[in-house]
């Protein structure tokens, strides 16, 4: 009974992560990057739908911090994301890196 109740617990943790990171997403990538990470964000960038979650997360934090300008967009990303903080760059990366192509 107790593992019922942990995993539904997890489960419905996950969940709420998901929707976060979700959220997260339409409000600060999906103009760009499409609605489920289709697009290349200005005809300039990869796909990244379904990127793996560490790299996602290296990256953002990399924009974040100022120090990673890929395909010139550095200044753009580092504007989307500064607000961002641990936590919720592991959900949006999380919840990228599930998104499918």
């Amino acid at each position: 009974m107790k593992k019922i109740i942990f995993i539904s617990m997890l489960s419905a943790f996950t969940s709420i992560l998901m929707a976060n990171g979700a959220s997260i997403y339409a409000s600060k990538c999906a103009s760009c990057h499409g609605a489920h990470g289709e697009k290349s964000a200005l005809e300039k960038s990869k796909v990244i739908a379904g990127e793996d979650e560490g790299t996602l997360i290296k990256k953002i934090q990399g924009y974040k911090c100022g120090i990673l300008n890929q395909y010139g967009m550095g200044g753009a990303m580092k504007n989307m994301v500064k607000g961002l903080d641990d936590s919720s760059i592991k959900e949006i990366a999380n919840y990228i890196s599930k998104l499918k192509q």
